[in-house]
């Protein structure tokens, strides 16, 4: 048996002379959700079209589910445009409805885009909501408040839909460019990239590994948190970028307040020559404002100076029960707080400088020299593909 999917778009459709463009970006990137199950995605009058095997729904929901771009999704039947026709699906539809999940109110809500049709949109929701009624008679019409909404759309064919999903909402992944994401094991960092995916931007991950001063568990958790924004992201790279030898020579020879601080600037440094090497155009940091001593203003504003990409701080006005908010709704929180510190956690002073002095640290950062380091850091980055580890395999 077939199962179709009706899928609306969302902000996207702001976009006027470029939706085209935006469209067709957000089909691709539909496909490559679906990767792996036997599928039809098609498009036409601003909407999307899946077309699968029943036996498909439940993972094409939870696939759809993740797509940024989309407002919202419903399984939907799909007839010719005969009010006969649209009328006997209705019915079938409602009492799907009723017994999956039973409903004392309705409406129906009828959009005609193809104005040959010979109802408007009043006479077809009169004449279907009329039917409903008699198939249901222990059932209402509220207008205003409905228990259940049933819809009706005339386009090429008529499609005749019930309860949906609501979407990821957001712009389609990739229509806003590429971002590297400094992708850290703890919570912020993860929530950081989901919310920039959602505004376009196709995230890849960069990890900064102190082995073996952060273990092994450190890096499979990171790997974890990756696979976990994978769906979101269109698929994931995660560059893992080996630190110690930097580190240690700023324990070594660098001021121990300033630590901290220089460890950033050395990171940023990094990210700021990959991205430009790989072709991103912006960095992102899971940063928020006062949270810790690198996040202060003057911290930021020195960090900041490692790069003349721009940074992307989607976090920097949310307190932590916020960012932790969206951590559980994503799926990120449980493996977030898994007990693995990472290299900034280990290697971070008892007393950090919170207001450093923008030019004595940069010039020690300069003093010390560290160009080969990072270099050789660079030189040394492994590339690992992350994909959603809860795909199902048809």
């Amino acid at each position: 048996m077939e199962c179709l999917y009706l899928i609306k778009p969302g902000e996207m459709t702001l976009k006027g002379q470029n939706l085209p463009w935006f469209e067709k970006k957000l089909k691709e990137n539909i496909k490559r959700s679906l990767s792996g199950i036997p599928t039809v995605v098609t498009g036409k009058q601003g909407r999307f079209y899946v077309k699968s095997e029943k036996e498909y729904s439940e993972e094409i929901a939870r696939r759809l589910s993740k797509v940024f771009g989309i407002h919202d999704f419903t399984e939907a039947k799909k007839v010719t445009k005969d009010i006969r026709e649209i009328e006997q699906a209705a019915v079938e539809v409602a009492l799907a409805a009723q017994s999956a999940s039973p409903f004392s109110t309705f409406k129906v809500v009828a959009r005609r885009s193809d104005k040959s049709f010979p109802l408007d949109s009043y006479g077809i929701a009169a004449e279907v909501g009329r039917v409903v009624l008699e198939a249901l008679p222990h059932v209402k019409v509220d207008v205003h408040n409905p228990e259940f909404i049933l819809g009706i759309e005339i386009r090429e064919s008529a499609f005749v839909y019930g309860r949906g999903k609501r979407g990821a909402g957001g712009m389609p992944v990739g229509s806003a460019g590429k971002g590297l994401l400094l992708l850290s094991g703890g919570i912020d960092s993860p929530v950081a990239g989901y919310l920039l995916a959602k505004r376009g931007l196709k995230i890849d991950s960069i990890y900064f590994h102190a082995y073996p001063y952060t273990s092994n568990e450190a890096l499979e958790k990171v790997k974890t948190l990756a696979s976990i924004l994978s769906p979101y992201t269109g698929g994931m790279k995660l560059f893992v970028v080996p630190f110690t030898d930097t580190q240690l020579a700023l324990k070594s020879h660098a001021d121990p307040r300033e630590v901290t601080i220089l460890m950033r600037l050395a990171m940023v440094a990094i990210a700021d020559r990959l991205a430009k090497e790989k072709g991103y155009k912006a960095l992102v940091t899971g940063e928020s404002l006062s949270q810790v001593a690198s996040q202060t203003p003057e911290s930021i504003r020195v960090t900041q100076s490692a790069t003349d990409l721009p940074i992307f701080r989607p976090l920097i006005g949310f307190d932590k029960e916020e960012i932790v908010s969206y951590a559980q709704k994503i799926g990120t929180f449980e493996t977030s707080i898994l007990p693995y510190a990472d290299c900034c956690t280990l290697f971070a002073p008892e007393h950090p400088l919170i207001h450093p002095d923008f030019e004595e640290v940069r010039h020690a950062f300069t003093a010390l020299h560290l160009e080969q380091l990072l270099e050789d850091a660079i030189a040394r980055t492994e590339c690992i593909i992350c994909h959603d580890r809860k795909k199902a395999n048809p």
